[in-house]
């Protein structure tokens, strides 16, 4: 069994010394450099802060003896507040969380960059399983799963080794494509964000290259004037169809927007340039959120299971907390086209 005093002989350093590192003693300053050693030795030698910890290891994640019923969403709280997308998959969460009598509560992504908290949160807090929506960096993710189970969603964890709960990006823009092409239009436009810390990577993001892909199948040349890279901001969505009305004389006849927030911020700039939707410019969005239905004229769009992914998001941790799921699993949901007025 590793102690603090092996992890200091490792190190070259007293065993005081490993000790405020691990609790976050900021008492009295230490060395960066000192810190990240005594880290490392605490990966490689494998060092388990409590006893607690080193029952959950032992028994390879199983639920521990004394349940705390307590999961973690790992997620920026104004995300869910302002995003009507990511407010339906938290509710869903909260919902099915709460009927099966267990608590959720916030873990904040700068937390688990904190080498001190990442390894309180994972050896000596209450939670049983995590949640994951923002953005974490893999060895992060690898680390956790080590000792905690995982659930991912949304794109960002489409890649990862861990359980993902999700729907098909590319073949959801493909679909929403394909029905433009369907209605007669030749000339379809691109309205979306990347990925990235920026959000500027389109190549990257799975609807852009579901717009490229059912833009190539159709035998359609793609047009690089009349694709707005927004960042996911509704702002620059606005300008960025804004300027594209006022600079060509050569428009599009219709623009797949990869979101409707991104599709109802675009469509109020056609109307100020006094154009009509459908007739002049159609609209094809992805989400399908509420006020898509109240949009002018409402919005077409690719109806994404918001609280379904949720609700089941949450049933697939509690699977993995009690051990009735142990191989990580890749779980897509079912999307529907829903034609509304702005398609035609």
């Amino acid at each position: 069994m590793v102690k603090l005093k092996d992890i200091a002989e490792y190190v070259g350093v007293s065993i005081s010394t490993v000790s405020r590192v691990i609790k976050d003693d900021r008492s009295r300053s230490i060395n960066p450099e000192t810190k990240r050693k005594v880290w490392d030795a605490v990966k490689e030698l494998g060092y388990i802060p409590n006893i607690n910890a080193r029952n959950l290891a032992s028994s390879q994640n199983k639920h521990k003896e004394k349940r705390t019923m307590t999961i973690g969403w790992v997620a920026n709280p104004k995300l869910a507040e302002m995003n009507p997308y990511f407010s339906n998959i938290f509710t869903g969460i909260d919902d099915t969380l709460s009927k099966l009598n267990y608590t959720l509560v916030n873990v904040y992504e700068d937390e688990l960059k904190d080498q001190a908290r990442l390894h309180k949160m994972v050896h000596e807090s209450e939670i049983e399983g995590l949640i994951l929506v923002d953005k974490i960096d893999e060895e992060i993710i690898n680390f956790i799963n080590t000792y905690l189970p995982i659930v991912g969603l949304d794109f960002f964890y489409s890649e990862e080794s861990i359980t993902i709960i999700d729907y098909d990006r590319i073949r959801a823009a493909k679909k929403a494509v394909e029905h433009l092409v369907e209605k007669g239009h030749r000339k379809i436009g691109f309205i979306g964000g990347g990925t990235g810390e920026k959000n500027e990577s389109l190549s990257s993001e799975k609807r852009y290259q579901g717009y490229r892909l059912g833009i190539e199948e159709a035998g359609i040349n793609l047009q690089e004037k009349w694709i707005i890279n927004t960042k996911w901001s509704l702002d620059n969505s606005y300008e960025g169809m804004k300027k594209l009305l006022e600079a060509e004389q050569d428009l599009p006849t219709a623009m797949f927007c990869a979101s409707d927030l991104m599709a109802i911020a675009a469509m109020r700039a056609v109307h100020e340039h006094n154009m009509k939707i459908p007739d002049d410019i159609a609209f094809v969005g992805i989400d399908n959120i509420e006020m898509s239905k109240y949009s002018n004229p409402p919005l077409t769009t690719i109806n994404i299971p918001k609280y379904e992914i949720g609700e089941l998001a949450a049933k697939t941790i509690i699977d993995k907390v009690e051990g009735k799921l142990n191989l990580p699993v890749k779980i897509l949901l079912p999307f529907e086209l829903i034609i509304r007025e702005s398609s035609g």
